[in-house]
Order: C-alpha cells, then structure tokens, then sequence
C-alpha cells in the first residue's frame, strides 16, 4: 500500500476533461434554446451556476475515502427515504411547497429553487445496494442457489421501499431508472443465470402485457391498479404522435421535425427554426440534432460512450467489492438516462420526463449526478489505498 502519490497522478483528469466537454455542450445548448424566447430566465447562467455547485460536491467527495461512504450508506439511504416520504405529505396545492407538476408530485418548491429528491435517492440507492451485496458475499463466500435467492430478495427489499414512494408521485422515469440500477447490480452481484434469466423473461412479459392493456383495457389499468390518464396519454402519443398532434403528440413531433431538420450538417449555432417546448431541458437533445445534424449528435452520443467507457474501465480494475458495485449502478444509471432521454426525443421509446446527463437544464439532476461522479472521484483518488497488486498494474490504472 502506497498513500504517498502526488494529487496528479490520484485525480482523474480524463474523467475532468470530459465534464468539462458536457459543460461547453450544455451551456452552447441551452444559449441556442433560450433564443425561442418562452424563457424569461438566463438558464444559461444558471446552468453555470449549478455545473459549479457540481464541481464543488465532486471535489469534496472526493476527499473522503471509499470506506467513508460505505459506513454512512445506509443513514444516506434513510435520508432519502425521509425526503421522499416528506414530498408526499408537504402541501401540495398550487404555489405551496410541494406543487404537483405535469400530474406528478416530484419537487420540492424552495426559495432556492426547485428541487427532486428522487435524483439524490439514485445515489444514495447505489450506495445502499452496495454495501448489502459486499456484507452478503463476506458473510455468504460459498454460492448457491438458496444464497443466491436471499440476495436477491435483500436486493429487492431495498428496491421497494424508494419505488413505493416514487411510484406515489407518481414519477414512471425515475422508477424505470432504479429498475436499471437493479438490473446491473443483479449481473455484477453474480447472482446465477438460472435465477436471473426467468426473472428477466416474466419481467418481458409483464411489459408487454401491460402494454397490451393499456391499449386495450384502459379501464382495468386506470380502476384497478392506479394508472393515471396522464400516462396513457404519453403511452398513445409515443406509438401515435400524428393522431394528437394538437395535444400530447405536439412535444414529440416538434422533436422530430427539428432533429430531421437538421441533416447531416445542421444549421448553425442558433440556426434553430423549429419550436420545441422546454427544449432546454428534456428536449436539449432536438437542440443539438437541428443546429449540428447527424454530425454533432453523434459526437454527443460518442462522449457519451468515451464516458461509459471510462467507467466501465475503471470498475474493472477495482480491487474492493464495494467500490464496484457502486461503479456499476452510476454506470447503470447514466446509460439508461442517455438511451432514454435520447429515445425518446427520436420516438424510439416513450417520453418518460428524464433529462440528458450533464446537458439538460435542472440543478437536481446536476446535483445527483454529481454525487454519483463525486464517489467515482474518490475511488479513483485513493485507489492505491486498495491495490493489492503489483506497481506496474497499479501504474496502468486510468
């Protein structure tokens, strides 16, 4: 073990170097967005602002130890459990702290701004599913089928406390995302493939039935187990968007337009002639695809993927358990925010309401991505403390 390294060779400049590249993409975006003028705001500096306050959660983090957040992962896990639960009883009316938006109780109303505590549960969740899988695998070292169903049933223990809440919301893209999470946590927990693959199946069944159901037994879906008209409407809109252009289909076909517009080339940094509702936000994606084309589009997805691709190398060579199982779920999360959030600006999937990481405007989402990537900076920044093999694999670590 060696903790005498300078801060050069322990911070993770690439990981940097890319943030700093999300940062020039998303303020150019939101500049160009704000030109359609239906925002009063400057998002432009606001969004700044909060790639700050980002900047400033990931270098404290930082500084604190893997094994820190390890021991505070389940007081971080109730804290959020807290939140949520206080979003559900906070008033909830018009102008009062708790007002519901788009059908969806998710934000807190605050002086400061608007805030969304399912964003900071995404985290703090990783962190929960981590420290159980490593407690379960120290206490469980020989593997078997009933070991591998009582993980499985822990992992799910604490998936459903956060999903009953958010599900309240009620808020269908955050859970889609802690199913995500779920997902690759199960795989990187090595929970055998007899267990899984059923699982998986069933789970692909119940998609699509309830697929078929809301296309054919709306009344069931919406009596019986709670679905709300508002999501129907982006379920119709998504498979039909011309049929309500003048309605729930408007969003996704002002998408579609501006990111045909644009071709191979686009038409210029605020070249923009198509108007997109809260392009700066959700939409941000429309933005980049009509001013850039098919060029700039996929130079966003290739950073994309030099990102996930830079997590996933530095999982791999993770030496503590912990530390993986955490690198997994922020990859997990990241990639299902990106295929999403550009599915459906494309009419790929259906329009869920998530924001493109690191592009889109919110603080939440800034904020809670930022915790995510605050814990990667600090495995890497005291990564030698956990190495136990030899110098030269040390040295190759990116």
């Amino acid at each position: 073990m060696n903790t005498n390294k300078k801060f050069s060779d322990r911070f993770d400049w690439t990981l940097a170097f890319i943030m700093l590249l999300f940062c020039i993409i998303s303020v150019t975006a939101i500049a160009s967005a704000q030109t359609s003028g239906q925002y009063a705001a400057n998002y432009v500096t606001k969004q700044l602002f909060w790639y700050f306050i980002g900047a400033c959660i990931m270098g404290a983090m930082m500084y604190f130890e893997p094994d820190q957040y390890k021991k505070m992962s389940w007081y971080l896990y109730g804290a959020g459990i807290l939140l949520l639960a206080l979003l559900l009883i906070a008033p909830g009316g018009v102008g009062q702290i708790a007002e519901p938006r788009n059908g969806a109780k998710s934000w807190f109303h605050l002086p400061v701004g608007d805030i969304q505590p399912s964003e900071f549960m995404k985290t703090f969740f990783i962190l929960a599913l981590a420290r159980m899988v490593s407690k379960h695998h120290e206490k469980y070292s020989m593997r078997s089928l009933k070991t591998d169903f009582m993980l499985l049933g822990k992992i799910f223990g604490v998936l459903l406390i956060p999903l009953a809440f958010i599900m309240q919301q009620p808020d269908l893209g955050s859970a889609l995302v802690f199913f995500a999470i779920t997902a690759a946590t199960v795989i990187v927990a090595g929970i055998s493939w007899k267990i899984i693959l059923p699982i998986a199946g069933s789970a692909a069944a119940l998609g699509a039935g309830l697929l078929w159901m809301a296309l054919y037994m709306q009344d069931f879906l919406q009596h019986k187990l709670g679905f709300s008209p508002y999501q129907f409407a982006r379920i119709y809109s998504w498979l039909d968007p011309y049929s309500y252009a003048s309605s729930d289909g408007y969003h996704l076909i002002s998408s579609l337009n501006a990111i045909g517009s644009g071709e191979i080339f686009g038409k210029g940094f605020q070249g923009r002639e198509v108007y997109v509702p809260e392009n700066h936000t959700d939409f941000v994606f429309s933005v980049i695809g009509e001013e850039y084309g098919f060029i700039g589009a996929s130079a966003v997805i290739c950073l994309f993927f030099f990102l996930i691709f830079h997590l996933t190398k530095l999982t791999l060579q993770m030496k503590d358990p912990f530390c993986t199982y955490v690198c997994a779920g922020i990859i997990a999360m990241i990639t299902f925010h990106v295929l999403e959030n550009i599915g459906m600006t494309i009419q790929l999937l259906p329009i869920t309401g998530i924001p493109l990481p690191f592009i889109s405007y919110g603080g939440s989402s800034m904020m809670g991505n930022a915790l995510a990537l605050g814990l990667v900076f600090s495995m890497k920044f005291h990564h030698r403390t956990y190495m136990f093999g030899n110098h030269d694999e040390d040295e190759e670590f990116l």
